[in-house]
């Protein structure tokens, strides 16, 4: 295939919607910062920059070698959940590991290395093999593995994310219902040990989700300011930099996890509609070269990456609209923060990279 067929392949929407979103996301920090040019908006500017260069390199490698390297990769990450208590930093959450220029959350570059040993697991089993039950627990054991890791650091957001996107390619790779309804039944039964493990924070943000007024100047201040934030927005928004809620410090987080808010304060419904348009293109792009696809391996590393994108949007605007508890979910592309950012950059380079060699029936993986 020559250079000009390829350009066809390239996932060119994908690639406008993001840096349609970083542009929005400096103007957005920019807002957040009071209209003054600070460093957490040239770093912002600069980790995007950075991610396109990251997400072109990934892009072009042979997709053989992401498939050949997917256990080292997940092995790797786990290796380093492992260690995270010892050598992590963070407050009253050992998350993140200090690399000087910035903090690295390893948990979220996490979420791709277990979509990609999934995929390569389950894409060499074949449909008699789907059929039985024995097949899916090791496929187990590569989501909860990490997800268990990532609970104890204790982040209960980005843990949930890791199970579900991995459930998510389980579910594709072609489950049989009675085992959905298996898995369905457990969950509901076992609530109440669920409840009995969580932190007396992670208990107090669900109650405090069930009735945020019941401590409105306390656990129920976050979701309470960013409510009348965003429907103080109105149809059309106060205009940048006019945001009261944001512009007076009661909005808080407002350059990280709130940063939606924000946005629907200055811009309205309209420009929150539009935002949550652009990430919808984002996944629709991704799903749509999993369905192009000619060999599995894409097909279920696709369906893995497109689920990881909508639970970032869908749980950070649910979360900052009241539907879902407040865990602290950033909003890649907007939000402050680099190692969600550097993640979707990853996503789009191996998206491409999927997108290019989608037409392969059968990939070489001796």
């Amino acid at each position: 295939m020559n250079w000009t067929s390829k350009l066809f392949l390239i996932p060119w929407l994908m690639i406008i919607c993001m840096f349609m979103l970083v542009i929005i996301g400096t103007l957005a920090l920019y807002s957040a910062s009071d209209g003054v040019w600070t460093m957490s908006v040239k770093q912002h500017l600069i980790r995007s920059a950075i991610g396109f260069l990251i997400a072109f390199f990934i892009a072009f490698l042979p997709i053989n070698w992401l498939f050949r390297t997917s256990f080292l990769v997940w092995f790797a990450f786990v290796f380093v959940l492992m260690l995270l208590p010892f050598i992590g930093v963070g407050a009253g959450a050992t998350r993140w590991i200090d690399l000087g220029v910035m903090n690295f959350q390893p948990s979220e570059p996490t979420k791709i290395a277990v979509i990609l040993l999934l995929a390569r697991y389950l894409s060499l089993r074949t449909f008699d093999q789907i059929d039985k039950f024995a097949i899916y627990i090791p496929a187990l054991f590569i989501i909860g593995i990490p997800s268990a890791l990532v609970l104890r650091q204790p982040d209960l957001g980005t843990g949930l994310m890791i199970l579900v996107g991995g459930l998510a390619v389980i579910f594709v790779s072609g489950l049989p219902k009675k085992y959905v309804f298996l898995g369905l039944g457990t969950v509901g039964a076992s609530i109440p040990i669920i409840w009995g493990q969580l932190y007396d924070y992670q208990k107090a943000r669900l109650l405090t989700f069930l009735n945020p007024e019941k401590d409105i100047l306390g656990a129920g201040w976050q979701i309470t300011q960013s409510k009348i934030a965003l429907g103080s927005g109105s149809l059309f928004g106060k205009g940048f930099l006019q945001g009261s809620q944001s512009q007076l410090d009661y909005l808080p987080e407002k350059q990280t996890d709130f940063v939606f808010t924000l946005i629907g304060e200055e811009f309205g419904f309209v420009g929150s509609i539009t935002i949550i348009l652009i990430y919808f293109m984002i996944i629709l792009s991704i799903t749509s070269i999993g369905l192009k696809a000619k060999n599995r391996f894409t097909r279920l590393v696709a369906s893995g990456l497109g689920m990881i994108v909508f639970l970032y949007v869908f749980i950070n605007v649910a979360m900052v609209t009241g539907v879902l508890p407040v865990v602290g979910a950033p909003l890649p592309l907007l939000s402050y923060g680099g190692t969600a950012m550097l993640t979707v950059f990853v996503i789009l380079g191996i998206s491409i990279n999927l997108s290019l060699n989608r037409e392969k029936e059968d990939l070489e993986i001796s």
